[in-house]
């Protein structure tokens, strides 16, 4: 008696032939033209010779000559301070701004909402000039602390933002539960909300951190004398032409901006499993 034959469904079907669809083809090309010019710059950060004009051969000097190069250190640990200083008042700031537009009702909320958040989409140099005349008017002498003042105009809104949709997702009785279980609105807050919501502070705080290391325009106008940031220094030396050194800290800039991104991204994905569970 012969075996029933298997049915239909469960034959091996037949290999399709690899075939490059035109999505993938223009995908491929956009991120070519995208990240070529950083392959390039990271290939010529290499390079033996003084001048980016031709290759020479491989060299790791300029990342040696960069870490002992005074005015770079100096920029760098102003950019440092000043994006840590601004941050950390961002957070606080930005933090108590979100919850307060979540858990309370008032008079010209929803103006208030989108004038906290025009920092996003207001540019730069609108927010440069604005603050400088500001300092102007006041009589504060630029500084590093003008700087800082300026930052954290812009990351408030960006850490405002990261909060206040995480709030979105969260159960608005939590905290009403834990004051029924006896905790005081402060403990209520501090171990009941804040721990939920700390992935999304880290995530703003960190998306922050690398928008204020990054800034040249607000920090050029509001910046006093010897209050050099990074950005700063580096336009300062491309004006006579690009040199390896130059193309060496962009390489560990991106490098630095990179990692960052990835571990804010990270911390959202923690936030995001622990809430479907």
């Amino acid at each position: 008696m012969t075996p029933n034959p298997k049915p239909p469904e469960s034959w091996p079907e037949e290999k399709k032939p690899f075939s490059l669809s035109w999505q993938a083809l223009f995908t491929g090309l956009m991120f070519f033209y995208m990240y070529l010019p950083i392959l390039v710059l990271t290939v010529y950060s290499f390079n033996r010779s003084a001048y980016s004009a031709g290759w020479t051969g491989f060299s790791w000097r300029w990342y040696g000559k960069l870490f002992k190069d005074g005015r770079i250190l100096r920029a760098l640990e102003n950019s440092l301070g000043v994006a840590l200083l601004a941050v950390t008042l961002a957070a606080i700031l930005g933090t108590m701004m979100a919850v307060g537009l979540a858990k309370y009702r008032f008079w010209g909320k929803t103006l208030y909402r989108g004038v906290s958040y025009l920092p996003l989409i207001v540019p730069d140099i609108a927010i440069a000039v604005s603050t400088l005349i500001f300092l102007a008017v006041l009589g504060i002498q630029l500084s590093l602390w003008t700087i800082v003042i300026a930052h954290v105009v812009f990351c408030l809104a960006y850490v405002a933002i990261v909060v206040s949709s995480r709030l979105a997702n969260l159960d608005p009785h939590l905290e009403e539960a834990a004051l029924d279980l006896g905790a005081t609105p402060l403990q209520a807050f501090t171990q009941v909300l804040l721990p939920e919501l700390a992935p999304a502070i880290i995530a703003g705080c960190l998306l922050s951190f690398v928008l204020s290391m990054d800034d040249f325009l607000i920090a050029s106008f509001t910046a006093g004398t010897g209050s050099t940031t990074l950005p700063m220094e580096i336009f300062s030396r491309i004006r006579t032409g690009v040199k390896p050194d130059i193309n060496a800290l962009s390489v560990l800039l991106m490098l630095s901006s990179g990692a960052v991104a990835l571990l804010a991204e990270y911390l959202r994905y923690k936030g995001a499993k622990k809430r479907g569970n």
